[in-house]
């Protein structure tokens, strides 16, 4: 008998219900933004009392598979929602200036974002390879169209066509993995192929393994690994400042909890493959993403490449195994509110529709808005991995698990990377405290400050606030996400 279970859907189904809400609104009522504001907080509220009592329900009766084995309610599906929703609350905090300029389309651009994020949170959550596709064509296909919302932009257009076309390409890619693993196994189910692999001895397992190694490209792409990453410089720089950051850091957390679910779940037989897979792409991603930073002199276009290297960081924690798992999660949670909050940043100081932001134009923020420089410094440091932040303690803890697990040279690869990172880390924060600004007026004149909005300043200093508090106090996070398993 198949086990239906609404609390399983209900964070995702919650985040579809408010899309359509905003829909329906707009066509019969018109109303002003903030009416769609509303619907939106409440939308996220009540997505996150469901995953609050998920948690506790998975706590008290333990992990289970619902829906014929194509949904697994577990922590790791759990985690995933929740580091989902953070996103989607940072994320359209710092899109609404942009989906306000829309006008007519705000609805439009509102909806995308909350089915953008029900898709990928719906990932982290499937438990069969056909259900991982359906989810990642829900998430992604809403990030194409948020990504050319702004029809003025040439540079958004371009970006918006690229990330489809590429997009398509790695789906296409992933589904020939999982058909090619259905071949070798006679099931899509990451349950059905664990059991297979388990209680079979296979001579020849060239299709298998060709079948796992297309499915960790197409989800590779997903997480901007390298070499899988050449569309990410262009369709961050190109893509409108108000929502490049929610799209790459919503995308980055649905690849991975994929990811974790598939290997570590399905393919758990053939670890010792993956594992050496899994750290040639972290080599290949932190030694290109750094080398490729350092040259950039727009800073979105740095960021793409800094989230290139953060990728191969993630990876490096991922090859150690399970063991690894909790320092994945910490990571990934982490990463995502400085990557929101950078590109947030760059909003502001750009314009919300705006498609570049040359690093030189960063010079002398630090008087012209204190706030902005300050954030953007700790962000900055931060993924650089200084301590006393959470960027610290989330490379310290995939390092070491990946130096325990036998990866030593790996480690020693990301230590030499994370150094030559600090130059375009530092380098940002030096242009803006110790070089004058073109914007700086005349001597005795206050210096213009950029325009930022109420709910975003508050974003950024909860940003702020998380960065440092989780690299004080890592604990209590650390101890949660050793539970969120994927099984």
């Amino acid at each position: 008998m198949i086990e239906i279970s609404y609390l399983a859907v209900a964070p995702p189904a919650i985040l579809v219900l408010g899309a359509v809400v905003v829909l329906m609104v707009d066509v019969f009522a018109a109303p002003r933004a903030r009416v769609h504001a509303v619907i939106v907080a409440l939308t996220l509220v009540a997505a996150s009392v469901m995953t609050w009592i998920q948690w506790d329900d998975v706590t008290q009766n333990g992990a289970r598979l619902v829906f014929d084995g194509f949904l697994q309610m577990d922590k790791s599906g759990i985690a995933t929602a929740a580091i989902v929703l953070v996103v989607m609350a940072f994320g359209a905090v710092a899109a609404w200036p942009l989906l306000e300029e829309l006008g007519p389309r705000l609805a439009e651009g509102t909806s995308l974002i909350l089915l953008a994020a029900a898709g990928f949170m719906l990932m982290g959550s499937s438990a069969d390879l056909v259900m991982i596709f359906v989810a990642l064509e829900i998430g992604s296909i809403s990030l194409y169209i948020l990504a050319g919302i702004v029809r003025e932009e040439v540079m958004a257009d371009e970006a918006a066509l690229k990330y489809f076309l590429l997009g398509s390409f790695a789906s296409a890619i992933f589904v020939y993995g999982a058909a090619l693993t259905y071949a070798g196994t006679g099931s899509t189910a990451v349950a059905g192929i664990a059991a297979f692999l388990s209680g079979v001895v296979i001579i020849r397992p060239g299709v298998v393994l060709v079948g796992m190694a297309l499915l960790i490209v197409g989800l590779a792409f997903k997480v901007t690994a390298a070499p899988f990453h050449q569309w990410a410089p262009d369709v961050y720089q190109g893509v409108p400042a108000g929502v490049v950051g929610f799209m790459a850091a919503v995308a980055k957390v649905g690849g991975f909890a994929a990811l974790i679910r598939v290997l570590l779940s399905g393919f758990d037989a053939f670890e010792s493959e993956w594992a050496m897979a899994l750290a040639a792409l972290a080599t290949a991603s932190v030694v290109l993403g750094t080398l490729l930073a350092i040259q950039q002199s727009d800073l979105r276009r740095m960021l793409a490449y800094s989230g290139v290297a953060h990728a191969g960081f993630i990876l490096t924690g991922l090859a150690a195994g399970i063991s690894g798992l909790s320092a994945v999660w910490f990571y990934i949670g982490t990463y995502v509110i400085q990557l929101i909050a950078a590109f947030a940043v760059a909003s502001v100081l750009a314009g919300p529709t705006s498609s570049a932001l040359l690093l030189d134009e960063l010079a002398g923020l630090g008087r012209r808005d204190p706030l902005l420089a300050s954030v953007l410094a700790l962000m900055m440091l931060a993924m650089s991995g200084l301590p006393l932040t959470a960027g610290f303690v989330a490379k310290f803890g995939v390092f070491t698990e990946a130096w325990s697990a036998g990866l030593e040279w790996l480690v020693i690869i990301g230590l030499v990377t994370s150094v030559a990172g600090f130059y375009f880390y530092l380098r940002t924060i030096v242009l803006m405290y110790f070089e004058e600004g073109v914007l700086v007026e005349a001597p005795g004149t206050p210096p213009a400050r950029p325009a930022v909005n109420g709910p975003t300043r508050v974003m950024l200093l909860l940003a702020t606030a998380i960065t440092i508090f989780f690299g004080f106090f890592p604990g209590p996070l650390l101890d949660t996400l050793a539970d969120a398993l994927p099984f």
